[in-house]
């Protein structure tokens, strides 16, 4: 019966010493960190690897360093220039500093979400509709620096902030619509009345070279000969330059002798 008893208080110090070494012995990834409290005070963080704490004494409280992924939802804002939007984004932070995230605030998860969706509506409604449809990047840029400012006290760096779906009114969209047709129909008259405006100057300038040379009249009347006689048509009538017949004409001013 001693022995017995002697083997089972044996099995039970094992037990008991297993569990204090499984309690006292924690193994960390190396994208996690532990801050250790002892009595409640903060001793700071630990890891990766390996790490030893006192059972019953002290407390941990894992991190993880790796970059989150948080999707803003869809909050409803009036531009610049009162036009309704619906819009969303997509926040990539990581926490800097364990100790701050875990002491100053008590969820960096849902207070980053939170002024993210603070600063998103501030921000789109301080801008007009068509920057913010032609200068997201000035946008994306805009939102990270202010989301980071107010997140960096809880030891979390914003590292990117980018603008998602942006929906708008049906009416704003047949506006816009519009506005573009108008728009390239603009371009189209401005490109049709330069292309006029040069060619008018080419014919200024050839009509200058024709009168002080007769011959490239006669060039051009040849050349619009032959393009008309390809067509197949049945009559061909073509007015003849009278500087074709001076040969044929008498020169009133010339003598008998000199036609001779």
């Amino acid at each position: 019966m001693n022995i017995s008893l002697g083997f089972g208080g044996w099995v039970g110090l094992i037990i008991v010493l297993l569990l204090l070494f499984s309690s006292a012995v924690h193994v960390l990834k190396e994208y996690e960190r532990a801050v250790v409290f002892r009595m409640g005070r903060l001793i700071g963080d630990k890891g990766p690897g390996m790490i030893f704490i006192i059972p019953f004494v002290d407390k941990i409280v894992k991190v993880s360093l790796r970059i989150i992924t948080l999707d803003v939802a869809s909050q409803e804002v009036i531009t610049k220039d009162n036009v309704p939007v619906k819009i969303n984004a997509v926040v990539y932070f990581r926490v800097i500093d364990p100790n701050r995230s875990i002491v100053e605030i008590s969820d960096y998860v849902e207070a980053t979400s939170a002024i993210s969706q603070t600063t998103l509506r501030s921000v789109v409604g301080q801008i007009d509709l068509d920057d913010l449809l032609s200068k997201r990047d000035k946008v994306n840029n805009q939102l990270q620096q202010i989301i980071d400012k107010h997140t960096d006290p809880w030891g979390i760096k914003v590292s990117t902030v980018e603008l998602k779906d942006l929906e708008i009114p049906e009416n704003m969209k047949r506006a816009m619509a519009k506005q573009a047709e108008a728009e390239r129909e603009r371009r189209a008259k401005i490109i049709n009345a330069e292309g006029e405006y040069q060619a008018a100057n080419r014919l200024k300038d050839a009509a200058s070279i024709i009168s002080t040379h007769p011959e490239a009249l006669q060039l051009r009347f040849l050349q619009t000969v032959r393009e008309v006689s390809t067509d197949h048509n049945s009559t061909l009538i073509l007015p003849l330059p009278i500087e074709l017949l001076k040969a044929f004409i008498k020169d009133p001013k010339r003598t008998p002798a000199e036609e001779e």
